[in-house]
């Protein structure tokens, strides 16, 4: 059997599979970030994303981009799980030919988010390597009131999205901002029931918050806000790495949000659909009202 026939996500199940955990991890494997016991009232959290030249970026890209987006890529972990990042380790694969200045733009980049999101970067390790790598792991904490995981969804949960989704291809990946202030306002002013970003894709994110809460949905194409560079509907299902946040609540709250939404955010706060039993699956409804199937997709790594 090869990488390729069991997918990025099946093989992140065969790792997990007798992997033990103490009393001391309160959620391992399968979320945006681990959590980890902290203090009396806040919970450790640890995420960590790599970034792969010829995958995820070329070097005709900015590298002060490319930095941006090392860090603010576990920025967004951390907020997906209603927590503030506070530290930040970067390791970097590096070819011995490149140029300092390329690296020093690297840095700057890095430096820049890690200074706007008020994280502080506390080490890391360099070695060298075909091609630029950059692996960056963002420690935050979570109030344990605020902490939100993707395995919470309820029957009749409202699901919202921030922001407009797809073709993200075509300079978003690169420019993204981290939704750690509309993460910030959302925990403190209404309960969530679950919480994902958009990295992988709008259909495949929702799969994993349905699959971990055991549940169904029914979305409708009509309501999910595209981009204007997402060419048609299935751009803003499954292109990816649009780093928005995806998440369910409860009716009562929902509505609450609905009234006040443009009073506490400046970019689209959109409902676009409901969770249902799981028996019920995944459904798209088009604008004709024509209920079918959806099935996740999005980015994978095999």
């Amino acid at each position: 059997m090869k990488l390729k026939e069991i997918g990025e996500f099946g093989l992140i199940e065969r790792m997990a599979r007798g992997v033990k955990t103490d009393a001391s991890v309160i959620k391992g494997i399968g979320d945006d970030a681990a959590v980890l016991k902290w203090t009396r009232d806040k919970y450790l959290l640890v995420t960590v994303d790599m970034l792969i030249e010829g995958r995820h970026f070329t070097r005709q890209a900015a590298p002060e981009r490319i930095g941006w987006k090392a860090v603010c890529c576990g920025i967004s972990d951390i907020a997906a799980m209603g927590g503030v990042p506070k530290w930040a380790v970067v390791s970097c694969g590096l070819p011995p030919g490149l140029k300092v200045d390329y690296i020093d733009g690297l840095y700057k980049g890095i430096k820049k988010a890690a200074a706007l999101f008020k994280t502080n970067i506390t080490g890391g390790d360099t070695n060298a390597s075909n091609g630029i790598i950059l692996d960056v792991a963002v420690i935050g904490e979570a109030k344990k009131d605020e902490l939100t995981l993707r395995g919470g969804a309820k029957t009749g949960d409202f699901i919202f999205v921030t922001g407009e989704l797809g073709g993200s291809i075509q300079g978003k990946h690169l420019d993204f901002t981290p939704r750690l202030r509309e993460s910030r306002i959302l925990v403190k002013n209404f309960k969530l029931n679950s919480m994902i970003d958009i990295s992988d894709g709008l259909s495949s994110d929702l799969g994993h918050i349905l699959k971990q809460s055991s549940k169904g949905a029914v979305i409708y194409e009509d309501l999910i806000p595209r981009s204007k560079k997402a060419k048609s509907i299935k751009n803003a299902l499954s292109d990816g790495e649009d780093f928005e946040l995806l998440f369910t609540m409860p009716p009562y709250e929902a509505n609450r949000l609905l009234a006040l939404k443009n009073k506490l955010f400046n970019i689209p706060v959109t409902r676009i659909g409901t969770v249902t039993p799981r028996k019920q699956g995944i459904k798209i409804v088009d604008p004709f009202g024509a209920r079918r199937e959806l099935t996740p997709a999005g980015f994978t790594h095999f």
